[in-house]
């Protein structure tokens, strides 16, 4: 069985983390790595950041690909960085990777494109310069990796106006509800969880895996979780 757990114990247990145990920074560089040994990787990839720490992933994960010699462009979309995201850009741009503003036709050529648009934090109504960008990641018919949640999803349910449609979705620390709900399978191929070293404050719900009896209060796998964690800590 594996954790489960609502958006804020998510935020809760980043916090206790960094406050303790491990700095944000580092976490950001595990939550990366872990997407980078999560998926398979071709040239060109496209990297789109918003301008929270889910992009702040996304500058790191440029830099990773970078070492291991792939190439990737870093499409920004919103006006502003967080500070972790920003030490990141830095490293991007000392890289040489380029970074260049979302424009509409951008992702024409990429193989890969990640979306690290918006995190588990996101609800209410998409901004239009997020709209115009999750829509099109979805044209692109490149293969798709959301990092932590689908970008427009909710994390605590699933649901979706407008949503990322990935391939493949690296969720970090723990599985957050909204990612099993029947909803989420719409938007969801394959999702995998990495486990970053967080601590969880407070357990809430378990997922079963396939082979084992539903044991009271406990989730069924749905069919795009993989059971199998990966470890980056």
């Amino acid at each position: 069985m594996i954790d489960c757990i609502s958006v804020e114990n998510m935020r809760g247990s980043d916090a206790y983390t960094i406050a303790h145990l491990v700095p944000s920074l580092e976490l950001m560089h595990r939550a990366a790595l872990g997407v980078f040994q999560a998926a398979k990787w071709r040239n060109p990839a496209a990297i789109l950041a918003g301008s929270g720490n889910n992009g702040g992933d996304g500058f790191a994960l440029a830099c990773i690909l970078k070492e291991h010699g792939y190439d990737c462009t870093v499409f920004t979309v919103g006006s502003h960085l967080s500070e972790d995201s920003s030490y990141y850009a830095g490293k991007c741009k000392e890289a040489e990777i380029p970074i260049r503003p979302f424009v509409p036709g951008c992702l024409k050529g990429y193989d890969r494109v990640v979306d690290c648009l918006l995190g588990t934090g996101f609800h209410g109504s998409l901004r239009e310069h997020y709209r115009n960008a999750i829509k099109e990641i979805n044209a692109s018919g490149s293969y798709i990796i959301s990092v932590d949640i689908n970008s427009g999803m909710n994390g605590d349910t699933g649901e979706a106006e407008l949503a990322v449609r990935s391939d493949l979705t690296v969720t970090i620390g723990f599985v957050k509800t909204g990612l099993v709900s029947e909803n989420a399978g719409k938007y969801i191929k394959r999702l995998i969880c990495v486990d970053i070293g967080i601590v969880l404050v407070k357990e809430e719900k378990k997922i079963c895996g396939r082979d084992e009896p539903l044991a009271p209060g406990c989730l069924p796998c749905p069919a795009w979780l993989d059971m199998n964690i990966l470890k980056i800590c």
